[in-house]
């Protein structure tokens, strides 16, 4: 059982870090185990072994053997090695399992109210970042970029790989917010105005 869940959380762990970042206000550490997303697959799979051997362990019929023996029968198990307490378990492990869907929820939203003077002064640019892998990483670099004056709307999206920031040139500049991407530990590797 303690194996399921280790490997549960070690599959969310790369979309669980952005959010306790966050929580800890250390947001460059949001990136720290993004390097374990390539092995998601396959500590999922693990989990699912491991949690359906425990299963399989539980309701598995008895033998004659021990049937006649019953020598276990005198004792009850402790809840520890009760079914409760591997439902339990397992459904931990399928919440953990299910992290990078859901994660957004816990990061707060940004939306501020800008009054633009000039729309000459109003830019759209696109940012290439190399590490986002989840949800929450999006939501760590949206985050971070709110954060700057003068940030009209901000999108980040980890399939593409970008985020993409409408901003008042006069209040903030792309280096600003070069700046502040890379504060969370994904990079930008390229940015470019949108046309």
């Amino acid at each position: 059982m303690g194996a399921g869940v280790i490997s549960a959380i070690a599959a969310s762990l790369c979309c669980i870090t952005p959010v306790l970042a966050l929580i800890a206000g250390a947001s460059g550490a949001a990136s720290a185990f993004s390097w374990i997303e390539p092995a998601r697959p396959y500590l999922i799979g693990l989990t699912v072994l491991v949690l359906g051997f425990a299963w399989y362990q539980k309701l598995k019929p008895r033998t004659k053997e021990e049937i006649d023996c019953a020598c276990e029968e005198d004792e009850k198990p402790s809840f520890l090695q009760s079914k409760k307490f591997l439902l339990i378990v397992t459904v931990f492990a399928a919440l953990m399992l299910a992290f990078p869907y859901y994660s957004s929820i816990f990061f707060p939203k940004n939306e501020k109210q800008i009054i633009v003077v000039d729309k000459n002064n109003i830019q759209i640019s696109v940012f290439k970042i190399s590490g986002m892998d989840c949800e929450a990483c999006t939501e760590s670099v949206k985050h971070e970029i709110n954060k700057l004056d003068g940030i009209i709307k901000a999108e980040a999206s980890f399939e593409n790989a970008n985020a993409e920031v409408q901003f008042d040139i006069t209040e903030t500049n792309i280096a600003e917010i070069e700046k502040a991407i890379n504060s969370t530990g994904y990079k930008v590797t390229h940015s470019e105005i949108k046309k």
